[in-house]
């Protein structure tokens, strides 16, 4: 996984930019007063360090749609080269004037790389570090704060501080930018795939992952491209085929897919589990079964069941095969799959229905790990092939009575494995419509006893004579068409033809797509709270807190002045920040971001609720700047380890490949908008109700969000980007 993360720390850097530019501003703006003679206009000042907000605004519009339809990688690159025309003309700015087009210009570079970085990010990295490399954005852009308040404050300490200097040294980091984003990034691979670029797509992918066999996510990244359709759970049990012998019910092997496992002589089967059986496999953890909590989002318990802990078993990988991690890792043992188009879809059975109840039998889920085998009546209905040179068929695996095991994994990380179900049944007219349904399938990792078709829960660790394993499945049905036009508009297992994906490309109507308008509600919604839950307040503040504190005091009897010393005031609480990042980061992925969230926002609470306490009741000087100091930090230091990361790293996570530009616009232009309402409403808000009501407003908005969180946003860590989106239409339409 080395290259998916260097290729995250790189597109980083944007953010890096992003954090040592508001930084500079901050102490630059001291000085562009003096030579300006701003004193007597605040309004010019505030122009001019408001000129990137505005133009972060105005680029967040259109760099969603722009980002979808030419790449995530070439507006990098323009996010790169506006930060080095800005630096320049900054360096330069003979006048106001000047200086507010520079600062427009540095405003289009922030909006695109605080917009277009996390998608980057969430479309390289695999599911498993996806959370921990989406935090490093908000890790450079605080060391880029950091490394500019120390390189201001130096500065300031001369006889005669250049603000020129000061703004325009951005040029330099941003040419390493530059070079990155031309010589090094890669383009997403999901956006490749999006376009039917599929050769460019599986390079970038065999670079990212350190391996040749990337054929399991390439089938993924195809499955992402549909919007919507039909999403259904099915359970399964999974265990040894040699069990299945004397005690099962007649006519139960019909039901039954072989899977194999990686060692010779063990293959496994999955059972389709039935009614009565089902009653005990959803009460237990890891079953995909909506749990109704009053006002909770059907959305977040179905996330929940999958996340559930599953006591003495779940962190101990297959039970089956212990040694070997997950049950579906078996590629090791495999041949190497070094073409997508040696993909077979070979299958077995004895005779089809046309009654759609037949047509939905279990016996035909096409998967890597399953050996299938041809009929006559395949001869006439043939699963369809590829089309082009990544997706035709291996010669001879569909010939009559051929044995044909599949080679390569279609593990797809966090224990789901990626299958296809082909199906049949009579159409409108009476001709025979085929189809396949794509299948996500979970390992649930519980033991149980199979007796006839009663599964019980079984507390053992490994597998003995006849137990089974409990899986679950998110069934789609994406594409279902006749016989006859299977010749001329052949869709593969993916369902969606890539090349037919990318003439329709993205659309406003996918916006109101069940699933995608559930995403949207969250992403939009947690990111308004996020900046209403008192961050700019706070910031702004702090100086005035360590004032109080005796630290400026401390500082000017060390004979250095106030501006100075605000400056390395600044400097200090970004350092204090930076290992609460990185233990964000390395709870990303083993917490979740939903469990951050929920634990770090009551410290908001408590900490805005004992400002307001501070304000109201009097107390000793000494005790109040230390009470104060104390709660600054600690909201602080809780803030950048789940409130400050999680939005942007939720938003990258929960909108389909097509439209994940559009909608993350959307979400960064609600971002940016509660940003300049918080900013400018914060002033007057001082004056009419003081710091105490400020903060209470904060503090109530905190535990809106708390609930807002705990209700409508789900646990996405470990899970592939396209079973969450899944998730989100499953659970849309439960919603309704």
């Amino acid at each position: 996984m080395s290259g998916a993360v260097a290729v995250a720390i790189a597109a980083a850097i944007g953010n890096l930019l992003q954090g040592w530019d508001n930084a500079t501003i901050a102490g630059a703006i001291l000085y562009i007063k003096k030579e300006f003679k701003l004193e007597d206009e605040p309004t010019i000042e505030g122009l001019i360090v408001a000129m990137s907000l505005v133009g972060a605004v105005f680029i967040t519009t259109c760099s969603g749609a722009i980002s979808d339809s030419l790449g995530r990688r070439p507006l990098l690159i323009v996010s790169s080269v506006l930060y080095f025309i800005s630096g320049l003309v900054m360096l330069w700015s003979p006048n106001v004037y000047v200086l507010l087009l520079a600062r427009l210009l540095d405003g289009f570079g922030i909006g695109l790389a605080v917009t277009l970085v996390p998608i980057y990010i969430s479309e390289t990295a695999p599911p498993e570090i996806r959370g921990l490399l989406n935090t490093l954005p908000q890790f450079t852009g605080s060391v880029g704060m950091f490394s500019s308040y120390c390189m201001v404050f130096g500065m300031s300490l001369t006889s005669s501080p250049s603000w020129r200097l000061m703004l325009g040294v951005l040029f330099i980091p941003s040419v390493v930018y530059f070079a990155l984003t031309i010589f090094y990034l890669p383009e997403s691979p999901r956006w490749l795939v999006s376009k039917g670029r599929m050769l460019e797509a599986k390079k970038v992918l065999q670079r990212l992952r350190g391996r040749e066999d990337v054929s399991g996510e390439m089938a993924l990244l195809v499955e992402g491209l549909g919007i919507g359709g039909e999403t259904s759970v099915e359970e399964y049990a999974i265990g040894p085929a040699q069990e299945l012998t004397e005690d099962q019910e007649p006519g139960i092997h019909k039901e039954l897919i072989r899977l194999y496992g990686p060692e010779e002589g063990i293959s496994l089967v999955a059972r389709p589990v039935t009614r009565q059986s089902f009653l005990s496999l959803a009460s237990r953890p890891g079953s995909i079964v909506t749990k109704k909590v009053p006002l909770m989002d059907p959305v977040v318990t179905l996330f929940g069941s999958v996340h559930e802990k599953i006591p003495d078993t779940g962190s101990k990988g297959s039970m089956l095969f212990p040694h070997l991690g997950s049950m579906f890792s078996v590629a090791g043992n495999q041949p190497k799959n070094d073409e997508w188009d040696e993909e077979s879809l070979t299958r077995e059975g004895e005779d089809y229905t046309s009654e759609i109840a037949a047509a939905e039998s279990d016996d035909n889920l096409q998967s890597p790990l399953i050996s299938r085998q041809t009929t006559s009546m395949d001869k006439d209905m043939v699963p369809p092939p590829f089309q082009g040179s990544v997706f035709s068929m291996r010669q001879g695996s569909l010939t009559q009575g051929a044995n044909s095991e599949l080679v390569g994994s279609a593990g797809i990380g966090g224990g789901w494995q990626l299958a296809w179900k082909w199906i049949e049944r009579e159409g409108p007219v009476g001709n025979r419509e085929a189809g396949f349904k794509r299948i996500y399938l979970h390992e649930g990792g519980i033991a149980g006893k199979w007796r006839g078709s009663l599964v019980s829960v079984a507390g053992d660790d490994m597998p003995a004579a006849g137990e089974y394993f409990h899986a679950t499945a998110l069934v789609s049905q994406r594409a279902l068409y006749s016989k006859d036009l299977i010749d001329e508009h052949p869709i593969g297992p993916a369902m969606i033809h890539p090349a037919e994906a990318a003439t329709k490309g993205p659309s406003w109507s996918d916006l109101f797509e069940p699933g995608v308008k559930h995403a949207l509600i969250v992403g939009v919604g947690i990111q308004i709270l996020q900046q209403f839950s008192g961050i700019n307040g706070v910031m702004y503040y702090t100086p005035q807190i360590l004032e109080h504190a005796g630290v400026e005091v401390l500082l000017s009897n060390m004979g250095i002045s106030s501006a100075s010393a605000s400056l390395l005031i600044s400097a200090i609480i970004n350092l204090l920040m930076l290992p609460c990042i990185a233990v964000a980061m390395r709870l990303m992925d083993l917490s979740g971001r939903r469990s951050l969230v929920l634990g770090t926002i009551p410290i908001l609470i408590t900490t805005l609720v004992i400002l307001v306490i501070g304000n109201v009741v009097h107390m000793g000087s000494v005790a109040k700047a230390a009470i104060s100091t104390v709660c600054v930090v600690l909201y602080l230091c809780s803030f950048v380890m789940g409130f400050g990361p999680v939005p942007n790293i939720l938003c990258s996570e929960i909108f389909p490949t097509r439209v994940r530009g559009i909608c993350i616009a959307i979400c960064a232009l609600a971002f940016w908008i509660a940003d300049i309402i918080i900013t400018y409403s914060l002033p007057l808000m001082l004056s009419s109700i003081g710091l105490a009501g400020v903060f209470g407003i904060y503090a109530v908005v905190c535990v809106v969000s708390w609930g807002f969180a705990f209700l409508k946003v789900p646990e996405t860590k470990g899970m592939p980007l396209e079973v969450i989106t899944e998730f989100f239409a499953l659970g849309a339409k439960q919603a309704n």
